[in-house]
């Protein structure tokens, strides 16, 4: 590799790196820096940054980052490559980025005038800019176009911009070869072929590209990844490549590479005359097995480990999650033994410990933990009948029995369960209620089981005010043992500010994920540790209280009345979508689950099992990336069986109606003269103080309040045959597929919602007829209109689902209905409105002050007592404290 190649660290990019978005929204601008410090020292001549998410404000993160970074040497010792979808945060960062900055990116996607006007902007800002190559027609694929792109491209710039060729860096697209499909043969040759044109015809223009994307058909494989990226390099370089992204530290050298391996991959690469009677592509495949190495996706099946003693086996057998042989194991071992009982506490136990060492290590993750229950919960199962005959033998010591509930009027349990298998896993008997479970029923089964901690569980943001009646409740019965809070909508802040201080006699403790449930359990049920962990939690919990006390009021906010008159308006000229095809509603009795599985985003499933990364880039991760390529070949074989037995049932309903704003209301009719009204959505204004012109945004603001506009909502459901399919695993003993077959009945209904806006957008409604995007695009929202649902930030009011169920009639439509606390059943269901203004789009509402409260209740029918209930996680106010009234 010559040394003029420049690599480009791309962790401070929030939609690549999962630690660094974390970090970024939540503020931890120091921690941030930290990331983009530890590029710099990694060998990063640039890096890259990114605030695109959806609950950012991307331009106020860029300004304030950037600037942080401007008073950090080591850091601003390299230049900054600004990299956004969206102009504004783009310019944002040219306004206060120090030194020489590279604007990523720029195309002539939507046509030359825009091209030009922000080449116009860059060259004024003294910045470099990635072009794209990427047209009116779309991406570049083969070698003419992407020359023909860059070639236009660069003339506009330097002859009529006036822009420097010396800052223009083309980016021609670098495609995944090797992928089976003959069209994609060619891709690097293309790629190749185009930067030595380029060099050689386009004066001083540099060329870039993403090197990952070439070897992206063999991820899982890393070995043979890097030989691609390696010839590929070696090759483009020659031909005039100056920069990239890829991991420079783990590029092995060309020359080093096995013979063999490399003239397979030069092969593919350059897309030569096939050497046998197979294709490259069938050559390299049937070779990379052979590479695999440590990280390798395939495993070549190794059974030396059957020679070891039968308790060597069963330790095996629970780390790596293998039932195959561990009925005949245990039973072996129940021969070796006096009694069944001893198996238990013998191999079985010492098996588990290792598994609990190795996850609490971080050596294993929580997808292989639930294989490894599955694998002990089968051994019990073959000793079960011989311990029933032997009367004589004791129950074995547990190390302590836990209640697990999700609390009334809350479906989901995903996490419950993994919490609940993770404790089984290290010997705690785990008594699970289950969901929508009442506080009498939960802390009537704590006495009855004389259980030693109470875990509560939580998806939707009223379970919180749930937890906090469970807490009084437990307090005003005597109970004095530990309660455990978690839960999606559950945090550290809420448990600390509204559970713990209803809740005197015992202690209160929120539990972030199922990798630390152990060591919680542990530390309160010592007898040694316990009161000292408990007073550490307690004192944690007041200095969290006085923070929490020392933030509120800390932002401007500004009166409802103020906050309307400076509500988002759309432009006098910006079309209003026009109207649907149909006015009223439509279902879909059993969309087809195999389309459904072509639109999921895979990136949350992995998260689901706390294995946090963006997918695919998660398959590759050094730390995590055997976990999730594991789990993943589980998830997609399994939903090869869904599709094609029919697990699921996919029900939907879909509706559309003429509708106008009044004041932060939504009216919808049945009729086009809007003189019948069907029903009123209520949505909640922003307050907090906004500057630079920047409006306090409702969901109403995307309506019009005059002419001929509409709204549209849908609820859809992939959970129709969930709960059966994942009891049945769980009474087999298989709780890792029935919480698989879960997550993927979560995600083929987020699927669902995606493919049926989709169509919307197309066909039903219609405006955007001619999009044509792929699943990535659909994922990243790059379309026109939003889909907001009741609960969210846009529109923090759960009860709202009630109206949109009721004109949806969603119950017989769909099959779905509504808990007490207006979750959704099934638990696999979504549900929303559809705003089609070209100007909609997501926003948080924020913390509200007390006089929007009191004027939604006016306009809800409710007195304020109820909206404060059901706001009570944005109030920006401590709301006085009244008796619970659940007929409320």
């Amino acid at each position: 590799m010559r040394p003029t190649f420049i690599n480009v660290g791309e962790r401070t990019n929030v939609t690549g790196s999962a630690k660094f978005r974390k970090l970024i929204v939540a503020g931890d601008y120091a921690a941030a820096l930290d990331v983009a410090r530890q590029q710099v020292e990694a060998g990063a001549a640039i890096i890259d940054v990114n605030m695109d998410e959806g609950l950012l404000d991307g331009a106020a993160a860029m300004r304030t980052f950037l600037n942080l970074i401007a008073a950090e040497p080591d850091i601003a010792r390299v230049p900054v490559m600004i990299d956004s979808s969206k102009w504004e945060v783009i310019e944002a960062g040219l306004k206060c980025v120090q030194g020489k900055p590279i604007v990523n990116s720029i195309s002539m996607k939507a046509g030359e005038a825009e091209f030009r006007e922000q080449a116009v902007k860059c060259l004024r800002y003294g910045a470099a800019v990635v072009v794209m190559a990427f047209d009116e027609v779309g991406q570049a694929d083969t070698a003419a176009r992407k020359i023909e792109i860059c070639t236009r491209a660069y003339n506009i710039l330097v002859n009529e911009v006036g822009f420097p060729p010396e800052d223009i860096i083309f980016d021609p697209n670098i495609f995944a070869v090797a992928t089976g499909i003959e069209e994609h043969d060619n891709y690097a040759v293309d790629f190749i072929e185009a930067a030595r044109v380029i060099k050689a015809t386009l004066p001083y223009a540099r060329v870039s590209g993403g090197v990952s994307n070439v070897s992206f058909s063999f991820r899982g494989n890393e070995p043979v990844r890097r030989a691609i990226h390696s010839v590929f390099l070696y090759h483009a370089i020659q031909a005039g490549m100056d920069m990239g992204i890829v991991n420079a530290g783990d590029l092995p050298v060309y020359d080093t590479l096995d013979p063999v391996l490399r003239e397979a991959v030069e092969d593919v690469i350059l897309n030569r005359p096939q050497r046998t009677n197979v294709s490259n592509t069938e050559r390299l495949v049937d070779l990379a097995p052979n590479y695999k190495g440590d990280k390798g996706a395939a495993r070549v099946v190794d059974l030396k480990w059957r020679d070891q003693p039968v308790g060597k086996r069963i330790e095996h057998a629970l780390v790596n999650g293998i039932t195959d042989y561990i009925d005949a194991d245990t039973e072996e071992a129940r021969l070796s033994f006096d009694r069944p009982l001893h198996v238990i506490e013998g191999p079985l136990m010492d098996g588990m410990n290792v598994v609990g060492d190795l996850f609490g290590s971080g050596k294993m993750f929580l997808p292989q933990v639930v294989k490894s229950a599955r694998v002990m919960k089968q051994a019990v199962a073959w000793l079960e009948p011989y311990m029933e005959a032997e009367k004589a033998g004791k129950p074995r010591e547990q190390a302590g029995r836990i209640l697990m509930a999700t609390v009334k009027g809350d479906v989901h349990d995903i996490g419950k369960n993994i919490v609940g298998v993770v404790l089984q896993c290290n010997n705690y008997e785990v008594i699970d209620l289950g969901v929508m479970v009442p506080a009498d029923r939960i802390l009537d089964a704590a006495v009855e089981h004389k259980v030693d901690i109470v875990g509560l569980s939580g998806l939707i943001t009223p379970s919180l005010d749930e937890m906090v009646f469970v807490a009084s409740e437990m307090e005003r019965r005597g109970f004095d043992i530990p309660l455990l809070i978690g839960g999606a909508t559950t945090s550290r802040t809420h448990t600390a500010v509204k559970i713990e201080p209803a809740y005197h006699r015992g202690s209160t403790t929120y539990v972030i994920d199922a990798s630390r449930a152990v060591g919680v359990v542990l530390g309160l049920l010592s007898k040694d540790e316990r009161a000292r962990n408990e007073a550490l939690t307690r004192d944690e919990y007041v200095r969290i209280r006085e923070q929490y006390a020392r933030s509120q009021d800390t932002k401007a906010r500004t009166s409802i009345t103020d906050a309307r008159a400076n509500r988002w308006r759309a432009e006098a000229d910006a079309p209003l979508p026009g109207a649907p095809s149909f006015i009223g509603i439509r279902t879909f009795d059993a969309w087809d689950l195999s389309d459904l599985a072509d639109h999921i985003d895979w990136t949350p499933f992995f998260a689901s099992w706390e294995l946090i990364g963006r997918y695919p880039l998660i398959l590759e991760d050094e730390f995590v990336g055997e976990a999730a390529r594991d789990l993943f070949a589980d998830a997609k074989a399994m939903l090869k069986r869904i599709i094609d037995e029919r697990w699921f049932t996919a029900r939907g309903v879909v509706g559309f109606w003429p509708a106008r704003a009044e004041g932060d209301d939504i009216v919808v009719f049945t009729d086009e003269g809007r003189s019948d009204e069907l029903a009123r959505f209520h949505t909640l204004r922003q307050q907090i103080k906004k500057s630079n012109g920047k409006p306090n945004l409702a969901l109403s603001d995307f309506v019009a309040e005059t002419g001929q506009d509409y709204i549209g909502a849908f609820a859809v459901t992939a959970g129709h045959g969930e709960l059966e399919i994942a009891k049945r695993f769980r009474d087999a003993g298989d709780d890792y597929s029935a919480i698989l077959a879960t997550a993927l009945a979560d995600r083929l209904a987020e699927a669902f919602a995606e493919a049926l806006h989709r169509k919307v957008r197309t066909e039903l409604w219609g405006y955007a007829a001619d999009e044509a995007l792929d699943v990535d695009a659909l994922i990243a929202e790059q379309y026109q209109g939003i889909r907001p649902a009741p609960g969210y930030p846009a529109q923090p009011d759960h009860t709202e689902k009630a109206t949109l169920f009721r004109i949806l009639n969603a119950e017989q439509n769909a099959g779905m209905a509504l808990t007490e606390s207006y979750a959704m059943t099934p638990p696999a269901s979504v549900s929303g409105l559809y705003f089609g203004h070209p100007g909609s789009h997501y926003f948080g509402v924020g913390k509200i002050d007390r006089d929007q409260v009191e004027d939604y209740a006016r306009r809800k029918g409710w007195d304020v007592a109820m909206a404060e209930r059901w706001l009570a996680p944005i109030l920006n106010y401590q709301p006085e404290r009244r008796a619970r009234s659940d007929a409320a």
